[in-house]
């Protein structure tokens, strides 16, 4: 299962190059879709995590813990880059995170484990999640020059059965008491999203009979990220989409 996970990390990778090289300085002072990020911001906020995760990856295969001041003396390092320097130094720190678990030996993989917070992570899902986030922002990026971009299909059907632990943090109750279910397609999945006065629960499904919302799934994945804006899903459910915007703003 790694190995799917880290060939789409690679058609990540390679694509956040195709998209990010060309990129002039005035589209790297540019907004990204998080209005609080430029473009180079957020490719420093990619290169600082994969240098992060670089470390902690070493750290627990040695039976380490990564200092806890580690992550912001990283972040102060990055942020003091020039956006230029905050791309290419990005694009060189990818690179040298996915060569580093590509080189990674069954041993290795079979004997890491890493804690964050409550959740216990093994290989696979130090790739899921490290492949989630180079998606997400990787379109973050692409956005800002071409409002018609998506996620590629690739990325899409891995992507979307890797939902659970973003919905579980970033979710924000509304008062709202209602059981959603949603059906996507290309790939077809389920999801039921059970909303009480202080809690959300979201759960994947064997399958989503009589769904409140039908969903590319793309475009659901994209939706449980906080990034799935109004003139992007019309003729569906428009209330249910902007109950599940407000449940679901974003990481």
């Amino acid at each position: 299962m790694a190995e799917a996970h880290l060939e789409a990390l690679r058609f990540s990778v390679d694509r956040l190059r195709k998209v990010a090289t060309g990129l002039s300085d005035a589209d790297l002072a540019g907004q990204a879709y998080p209005e609080e990020w430029t473009v180079a911001q957020v490719l420093s906020h990619l290169g600082s995590g994969a240098a992060i995760m670089q470390r902690q990856l070493e750290d627990a295969l040695a039976g380490q813990t990564t200092p806890d001041d580690f992550p912001p003396s990283v972040w102060d390092v990055w942020n003091a880059k020039s956006p230029r320097a905050q791309r290419d130094d990005s694009l060189a720190a990818e690179d040298a995170l996915l060569n580093r678990l590509e080189a990674s030996t069954r041993e290795e993989r079979i004997r890491f484990v890493m804690s964050m917070g409550p959740i216990t992570l093994g290989f696979t899902d130090l790739v899921a999640l490290r492949l989630n986030e180079h998606a997400f922002h990787t379109w973050d990026v692409e956005v800002a020059g071409d409002p018609g971009a998506t996620i590629p299909a690739e990325i899409t059907e891995l992507v979307i059965d890797n939902l659970d632990l973003v919905a579980r943090y970033t979710a924000k109750p509304t008062g709202d008491t209602k059981s959603i279910t949603v059906a996507t397609t290309r790939p077809e999945r389920g999801f039921t999203i059970d909303l009480a006065a202080e809690a959300v629960t979201f759960q994947a499904l064997p399958h989503a009979a009589a769904a409140d919302l039908e969903l590319p799934a793309e475009a659901f994945a994209r939706l449980i990220y906080g990034r799935l804006s109004r003139d992007v899903a019309p003729g569906h459910n428009e209330a249910v989409l902007d109950l599940l915007r407000r449940v679901f703003p974003g990481p």
